[in-house]
């Protein structure tokens, strides 16, 4: 997922990295930040499993993407 920034991106990419998925759920996800893009890995044994986390992970993407846009971008360092 492109971002504006690295710093967009590593702010997406914090903010998702908190709720690790249920070990009894099977999947597995995993999140890096390359540059202004964010890269997201799931994984698991089963197309059902696979499916609802993504559709959650989705739903949260859009809710951090929404917040950034609604509040601006960071501010930097002085």
């Amino acid at each position: 997922m492109p971002f504006t920034t690295e710093s967009e991106a590593q702010i997406a990419c914090n903010s998702l990295s908190v709720d690790q998925e249920p070990k009894r759920g099977g999947a597995k996800k995993m999140l890096t930040v390359k540059g202004n893009v964010l890269h997201v890995t799931i994984l698991s044994s089963e197309a059902k499993t696979l499916r609802v986390c993504a559709n959650g992970f989705l739903d949260h993407l859009a809710l951090v993407t929404e917040t950034i846009e609604t509040f601006g971008p960071p501010l930097e360092d002085s």
